[in-house]
């Protein structure tokens, strides 16, 4: 390594020159205003300490005032002290000039280090070699050894680089920050400035001035009470009082703040990151004299919002309640891509039928109430409710300012297409359902074998997209398969029966061939009497879990710990999943019976139709478990991703086109994970929003809010009083008393202790494990075709749905009455 270079030297990185002198060479190459000067290298500096280091270690570990006579004993060898005063006479005939640590641990993005060495001002002839070493020898005072214990830094790892610089015989000086340090605002950049040279403002002893430049132009200015500069002296320099004709003046005019502003922005561009940024004036022109990143300053955080593209009404009910969470971007272009092609019969063009609210996933019912308002099928609007649960009194749905006609030439030739598709496609669901399972082990074991990112991004064009895609597709063909048989059979039954009677008749899915919703719970039961091994329930349900849409999450079937706590919660059970599907069986037939005496000669027909409803339901639930488990594979790719391109979980603040990118070398994108990652905290530290959002939402805003509802937010402040009384859908009919229960996730269901009543936001197929457990079940999110709703009617256990309120109003301890028929929950104490 050479012991002197240039300051624009390109070798000069944070090995050679340290912290301060490669950002310096950086800066000089770019351009940028900075005064001459050269590099003394980390490699001169071992070269000096190589004869006792082993003597420096050891002061510093039991007395480091010892240091610097160390240094002072040494001189500097003959050839580096020549190769030194060559280079600064190439500055100019007795040049007075700074002399600056760099340290290879300094001016980092996660440690600054500013301060902990030391600086000599106006320098010059042979004293410089004295400066040298005492910079050196600065290395290892007592502050900057204690920043590196505190900081993890290896004594034996470090070296001291010098910076020499012409120095700047400054009228003014200070400190520029390109986003404000206080906020972490990026859009403002906060200039301190004093008279004098720099020194006063870095080492506390004069208020500066205060000037924020924003979009270009200044924005507000303080000034501040400038008592003391530092100023060159021929000996040196030293502090003098400020005239008092300066002391109130403002420091920098508008039109200097918004230059050197300018100057900031380019130092930032360079960087691609928010810098502090050391400056001094001198006859009005501008020196860069450092520059390092801003440690601690918050990263940029981005707006998630779909709710703001226009006046909507946005619902989180169905697909809502299977992606809980808060997304990260990598999920979101997966849900995307799935919604994409399982819904496209719901979809208008040129309107988003799904968006991103702060995160988290929401339907754009707007769109749904103006389709059928154009095709004059509004008197099918109650199947949405089914669907999608009700909408509180008063609420008005935003339609889409879209003309009827536009409405039909969009939609109409695009269900025809979608017709043809479904039909196509029905007569491959099941073949291609009875094939997935072994698919989808294979593609991730595919995966696992993969040994670069280019082989891993090729993989997925040919074959795991291509099977993500007709995974989506035949759930869209599973669910338009029954028509409105879904809803048409349970109202039929509901008004020729009894509640109680008609729901019983409408269960059985089970009998017919496992509930895919079921699964889980049958399978652990399975495993617990020891019919089945852990590896075969990993592998025939280890894809379904409560969060098995974000593929940031482990899946039951990779965590040992999950199945644990299932196997456990089991224990606590009232009664086996076996009991209670033998007890709603002959309460079927029962309801059966009755139907029969009552209606001679229709029970046939009516059994029928029956089956059709229990069929589609089945193929319903077992496609969408195909596709969550597809969404496994999608995981394992992820995750793979990661490994080949050593950036872990970076990898999932990516959206699906940067992480191919990715794979094939553009690592560029990898400059969205800080900001992302810190929108995706934000947003996962909030509470989960309202069911129903009307119009523009701000979810931090909301979240702030002591009277914020978890129903409903309408923008037009027309949403009706939260009700006192919490009614909802007749989820699954049966009267009970019991203990409330409120659960917010099912991390926390062994909270739910036999025979208390489960309430909670919502339930996917990850909650089924505890409704054995539960006398009942009460939801502020569902409907009867929800998840809540099938599951508690297989087992029988009374539940009401779609309450919008029921974690407002009751609490943990009280006692309730769940009227699973009437679709009331009476507070009792």
């Amino acid at each position: 390594m050479k012991a002197v270079l240039p300051l624009d030297d390109t070798t000069a990185d944070l090995a050679t020159a340290g912290g301060k002198g490669a950002s310096l060479a950086r800066l000089t190459r770019a351009g940028l205003p900075v005064p001459g000067g050269f590099h003394i290298t980390t490699g001169a500096y071992r070269a000096f300490v190589a004869g006792f280091q082993d003597e420096i270690l050891r002061a510093a570990a039991a007395d480091p005032g010892l240091i610097p006579s160390l240094f002072e004993a040494h001189d500097l060898p003959g050839e580096l002290a020549e190769e030194i005063l060559r280079a600064y006479k190439t500055l100019g005939d007795d040049v007075p000039v700074a002399v600056r640590s760099s340290a290879t641990a300094e001016d980092l993005p996660d440690m600054s280090f500013a301060g902990q060495q030391d600086t000599y001002l106006n320098i010059r002839g042979d004293a410089l070699l004295d400066a040298v070493r005492r910079c050196w020898a600065s290395l290892w005072n007592a502050r900057a050894i204690a920043y590196r214990d505190q900081n993890g830094v290896p004594h034996d790892d470090v070296a001291l680089a010098v910076v020499v610089q012409e120095l700047v015989d400054a009228d003014a000086a200070g400190i520029m920050f390109t986003a404000d340090p206080i906020t972490g605002d990026r859009d403002d950049t906060v200039i301190n400035a004093s008279w004098g040279l720099g020194e006063a403002i870095v080492g506390g002893q004069v208020t500066p001035d205060t000037i924020v430049v924003s979009g270009g132009a200044v924005t507000s200015s303080r000034l501040g009470d400038k008592q003391v500069m530092t100023v060159r002296t021929e000996a040196g320099t030293e502090e003098r009082p400020v005239p008092e004709e300066l002391r109130g003046a403002a420091v920098l005019d508008d039109a200097q703040a918004e230059a050197l502003a300018g100057l900031g922005a380019r130092i930032q561009d360079l960087y691609g990151t928010p810098m502090d940024v050391e400056w001094a004036r001198r006859d009005g022109a501008f020196a860069i004299v450092q520059a390092r990143p801003i440690t601690g300053v918050k990263p940029r955080l981005e707006e998630w919002n779909d709710s703001l593209k226009g006046d909507y009404l946005w619902t989180g009910g169905n697909l809502g309640e299977a992606i809980p969470d808060v997304m990260t971007p990598i999920t979101w272009s997966f849900v995307r891509l799935f919604i994409n092609e399982a819904m496209s019969a719901t979809a208008l063009p040129g309107f988003d039928l799904v968006g991103n609210i702060g995160g988290r996933f929401y339907m754009n019912l707007s769109v749904v109430y103006s389709m059928a308002k154009a095709l004059g099928m509004k008197s099918r609007l109650g199947a949405v409710e089914q669907v999608f649960g009700k909408l509180p009194p008063g609420l008005d749905v935003p339609l889409l300012s879209v003309r009827r006609w536009e409405v039909i030439k969009r939609v109409v030739p695009m269900g025809v297409r979608i017709q043809l598709r479904v039909r196509e496609n029905l007569k491959a669901m099941r073949p291609f359902l009875a094939a997935s399972p072994a698919r989808c082990e294979e593609l991730r074991e595919r995966v696992a074998r993969t040994g670069a990112g280019a082989e891993l991004a090729d993989l997925w064009e040919r074959e795991i997209r291509p099977h993500m895609v007709t995974s989506s597709r035949m759930l869209e063909a599973a669910g338009r398969q029954g028509g409105a048989t879904l809803v048409w059979t349970r109202d039929r039954l509901r008004k020729m029966m009894d509640e109680v009677d008609a729901e019983a008749m409408l269960t059985g899915v089970n009998a017919g061939g496992e509930l895919a919703s079921m699964g889980p719970v049958l399978g652990l039961s399975r495993l617990s009497r020891g019919e089945i091994t852990r590896e075969e329930f990993a592998r025939t349900y280890g894809h379904r879990g409560p969060h098995e849409f974000e593929v940031s999450k482990p899946r039951p079937g990779e965590d040992a710990a999950w199945i644990d706590a299932q196997l456990a919660g089991l224990r606590d059970m009232r009664a086996d999943t076996e009991a209670l599907l033998e007890r709603q069986r002959a309460a079927r037939e029962q309801a059966w019976a009755r139907f029969a005496q009552r209606y001679p000669g229709k029970e046939a027909k009516m059994r029928a139709r029956v089956r059709r409803w229990n069929a589609v339901v089945r193929d319903r639930e077992t496609a969408r478990s195909e596709n969550m488990r597809a969404f496994w594979v999608l995981r394992a790719f992820v995750v793979r991703a990661g490994e080949l391109t050593g950036t872990g979980d970076d990898v999932y603040s990516l959206y699906l086109p940067e992480l191919l990118a990715l794979l094939r070398g553009d690592r560029s994108v990898l400059d969205k994970v800080p900001s992302r990652r810190a929108t995706y905290e934000g947003y996962a530290a909030l509470p989960p929003y309202p069911a129903l959002i009307v119009g523009h939402f701000d979810p931090v805003r909301w979240a702030a809010d002591p009277d914020r509802r978890a129903d409903v937010y309408d923008a037009h402040g027309a949403a009706a009083p939260v009700s006192d009384t919490v009614t909802g859908f007749p989820g699954a009919p049966g009267v009970v008393e019991g203990i409330a229960r409120v659960i917010s996730g099912p991390e926390d269901g062994e909270r739910l202790k036999p025979g208390e009543i489960l309430v909670t936001t919502l339930t996917n197929v990850g909650w089924t494990p505890m409704f054995p457990r539960a006398a009942a079940v009460v939801t502020d999110m569902g409907a009867p075709l929800s998840h809540a709703s099938i599951v508690a009617r297989e087992l029988g256990i009374p539940a009401v749905v779609g309450t919008g309120n029921a974690t407002m109003r009751l609490h943990d301890g009280d006692r309730i009455r769940v009227d699973g028929e009437r679709g009331t929950v009476e507070l009792l104490e």
